[in-house]
């Protein structure tokens, strides 16, 4: 039985994914390349970055789960931090062993380095893309995101 066909949308959507994908690739890349004087990673930059946006320290699972990221990496992850010095696991007082991740002083000086060191670089690669553009991208993204994340929700 052949595959069904595409729609001219699911063909672009196609196209759009796998540019995604190697854009994904190459920010992660030049992320890690940013930062590497820091000691840091783009990975490790994602995670100081998900504690310091949250409102209150959270366990990893819920940072995991803010990233779109898998529990066990983030983990991973958090321990590596944790063990230079740039997070901490604190007792949390709803979950005996899931333990809250807060950000040291040391962590938030390594997380605001790779923020001063970020601003030049996103200014320089936003340059001739219209702020109007960005929007609209960005808007098409967090819709597809919600609408994948419904699908999870859906088959849990």
């Amino acid at each position: 039985m052949p595959a069904p066909e595409r729609t001219k949308a699911a063909v672009a959507l196609t196209d759009l994914f796998l540019d995604l994908f190697r854009l994904n690739n190459r920010i992660i890349a030049a992320g890690d390349r940013l930062v590497a004087g820091l000691g840091l990673t783009s990975a490790r930059w994602q995670v100081l970055g998900t504690i310091v946006a949250a409102d209150r320290p959270q366990p990893v699972a819920w940072l995991a789960r803010d990233m779109g990221a898998n529990r066990q990496n983030v983990q991973r992850i958090a321990n590596d931090l944790a063990e230079d010095g740039l997070v901490a696991f604190k007792p949390n007082p709803h979950h005996r062993r899931a333990q809250l991740v807060v950000l040291t002083d040391t962590g938030k000086q390594a997380f605001d380095a790779a923020m001063r060191l970020q601003a030049p670089w996103v200014n320089w690669l936003s340059e001739g893309i219209e702020v109007r553009e960005l929007e609209t991208t960005h808007s098409v993204v967090k819709a597809l995101r919600r609408k994948l994340e419904g699908e999870a929700e859906e088959q849990a």
